[in-house]
């Protein structure tokens, strides 16, 4: 992780170049300023793709999740979390849950997630990968810096 950014300060520096997520994630990860270039997967329920992709190297990366909004099973846990610190990606921010929600809190890792459910999620591996996906009306690219803090996300247009 580099310098620390804070998010309502990078705003008034660079206002319409960045679309704000409105969405109220919350801060479970151990670090809760984290920032990167975005790689991106679409599923949902299904967190075979979110395994593969986090133990591959991360090079600071933050992984976007789309899980479609869904609470009813966790899209990581805390060996994946742990497998994403150890390939070096900044952070995981998923639209849908997590689970080990305490073990993933002392990881030295920025995860952003709606909420924890300790069920587990399927694993055939249904998904997309590095795909434009859609939050909040946010565009998000793949490639494109993302930002994230106690006050929320931003996202290069």
């Amino acid at each position: 992780m580099s310098e620390q950014v804070n998010t309502a300060d990078l705003y008034d520096e660079r206002g319409e170049e960045l679309e704000s997520i409105a969405v109220q994630f919350q801060n479970l990860g151990g670090h809760t300023h984290f920032s990167g270039p975005v790689r991106t997967i679409r599923c949902f329920e299904d967190n075979a793709l979110v395994k593969t992709v986090l133990s591959t190297p991360g090079d600071g990366a933050v992984l976007v999740i789309d899980g479609q909004g869904s609470l009813r099973t966790a899209l990581m846990g805390d060996m994946i979390a742990e497998s994403a610190v150890a390939n070096g990606w900044a952070g995981v921010v998923i639209n849908g849950a997590i689970r080990d929600r305490e073990a993933i809190a002392r990881l030295p890792l920025g995860v952003k997630a709606l909420g924890s459910n300790p069920k587990k999620s399927a694993k055939t591996g249904v998904g997309e990968v590095d795909v434009q996906l859609v939050i909040d009306r946010v565009r998000i690219q793949p490639g494109v810096m993302i930002f994230c803090d106690t006050d929320g996300i931003l996202v290069e247009r």
